[in-house]
């Protein structure tokens, strides 16, 4: 596995986004506008982001940057801008759960809480719900996954949208 930059500068409030394609720099940029865009019902809470955009992350896998971050304390998820969310149409951030069997129980605690996998896609609306809920522990990661998982695309739509477009 190679070495990745450290995460500095990281606020416990920002959503860690961490890029890891650099195909398409225009993509990025529409990525990075839609979550700097003010969140919650009545757009009332403003964004708070932390990018790790620097082309060391260029094709990192899940396993890298998980290996990466794992110094952050207090960090549950982390969100990866990859070759999919540069590609797909919502570009839909990857959401994985920083969660390690270690940190369980047991097994039987750790499937339960990745029932679903380790990760999900979310649009860039779904980033600031899932970071804020799942910082308090207001809900936990295996409900988004599992929100994610029943939706015919497989992508956390969050709150905000209707539930017909959800």
């Amino acid at each position: 596995m190679r070495a990745l930059p450290a995460v500095t500068g990281h606020d416990e409030f920002d959503a860690l986004v961490v890029r890891t394609d650099y195909d398409d720099d225009q993509a990025w940029q529409d990525v990075a506008a839609a979550l700097m865009e003010p969140w919650g019902d009545n757009k009332q809470y403003e964004a708070h982001v932390h990018f790790m955009n620097d082309p060391a992350w260029a094709g990192a896998t899940v396993d890298e940057v998980l290996t990466a971050v794992s110094a952050a304390e207090d960090l549950a998820v982390v969100f990866l801008a990859d070759r999919t969310t540069m590609q797909a149409e919502y570009h839909a951030l990857l959401a994985v759960t920083t969660l390690t069997r270690e940190e369980c129980e047991d097994d039987e605690d750790y499937e339960q809480l990745t029932e679903f996998g380790r990760e999900f896609r979310t649009v860039a609306a779904g980033v600031h719900e899932v970071y804020a809920n799942l910082s308090i522990g207001n809900l936990g990661f295996e409900e988004y996954a599992a929100w994610a998982h029943d939706d015919p695309e497989g992508i956390y739509r969050s709150f905000e949208q209707p539930t017909a477009e959800r």
